[in-house]
């Protein structure tokens, strides 16, 4: 794990071009970018272009950063590597269909000509499962996959006009999980009884109390930190 000082200096570096400095910043981001590629992760897209995307987004980042701001690289990041994978999805229109998904689909679409043939009918879907070994829902989602999806972008037919898109980025709470990421990382970066304490008073419901026993200070010494490691959480954060 880069300190921030290590990272600055490695951002320097390669908007000078250094290569190996840009390398290095690739390779310390790749936890912060499958973490942000989940969120649009689906049996719809593949995974080695989500993770693609987002490592051109934090190329920008790095490009783009600058180092006089007393900000974090990493809260920086994140919405640069979010906003180039939500542009992608946006300008590329149809969503792309993995490789392995149009096997089966065409597959299928071959065994059905010839059992059409052979036989004079079309074969129902559970016909098909069993000629494949696959699951009747699989076997739906295959030959699914080869016609035109609707438009992520494309308006609704209710009063809002609100799009899937729109709609998916409100029930997700997008901008909470952004800080999420970003507090996850800040948090990696805490010491080790600063760690303990917000792990403690944050998510194990301890009290101030509580965690002065376990740590073996006064209540008031906890408080005292909390309130030190929040300030700085917040400083980090903005």
């Amino acid at each position: 794990m880069l300190t921030h000082r290590e990272t600055l200096e490695l951002i320097r570096k390669a908007q000078e071009g250094d290569q190996d400095a840009k390398e290095k910043l690739i390779e310390q981001n790749m936890p912060l970018i499958k973490s942000i590629v989940k969120r649009y992760l689906s049996k719809y897209v593949e995974y080695e272009d989500l993770m693609s995307l987002g490592a051109l987004g934090l190329i920008k980042a790095i490009n783009n950063f600058d180092t006089s701001y007393d900000v974090r690289f990493s809260t920086y990041a994140v919405p640069m590597i979010s906003g180039e994978i939500k542009r992608f999805l946006r300008d590329d229109g149809a969503i792309k269909v993995s490789r392995t998904l149009k096997m089966h689909c065409y597959k299928i679409n071959r065994y059905i000509e010839e059992f059409r043939i052979e036989r004079d009918r079309e074969p129902d879907v559970a016909e098909i499962a069993a000629h494949f070994g696959m699951e009747a829902e699989e076997v739906a989602f295959a030959m699914d996959s080869s016609h035109m999806p609707v438009s992520i972008y494309e308006g609704g037919d209710d009063e809002d006009n609100l799009t899937l898109i729109d709609r998916l980025a409100d029930e997700d709470h997008e901008d909470e999980l952004i800080d999420g990421i970003c507090l996850k990382n800040l948090l990696s970066e805490l010491e080790e009884r600063e760690k303990q304490i917000i792990i403690l008073r944050y998510y194990r419901d301890k009290t101030q109390s509580e965690i002065a026993r376990t740590i073996g200070v006064s209540q008031v010494q906890v408080s005292r930190l909390e309130n030190k490691i929040l300030e700085k959480l917040r400083k980090r954060m903005s």
